[in-house]
């Protein structure tokens, strides 16, 4: 029986953000605000295995790249994320 994994993300704001703080994108991507400064908009989850390793001191140097704003239209991106059900 294959595991089951949960993201919690209270972002409410977020296309994929669903209720009790679940996020219901099919994949995220969480990286370093630095690489997101310098790659904001070429640089998203399906590109995460190729992305350089981004070490960083702790939690608040971190970024999700995966948010849409929720009622944006950005969510019609061709980044291959979807929102599960």
């Amino acid at each position: 029986m294959p595991h089951e994994q949960h993201v919690h993300c209270s972002v409410d704001n977020c296309h994929y953000w669903g209720s009790g703080n679940m996020c219901k994108a099919n994949e995220i991507f969480v990286t370093s605000d630095q690489l997101v400064r310098n790659a904001a908009d070429s640089l998203d989850a399906p590109h995460a295995a190729v992305a350089v390793p981004t070490p960083v001191a702790d939690c608040a140097e971190t970024a999700c790249k995966t948010f849409v704003r929720h009622g944006s239209g950005d969510k019609v991106k061709a980044d291959g994320v979807t929102r599960l059900s």
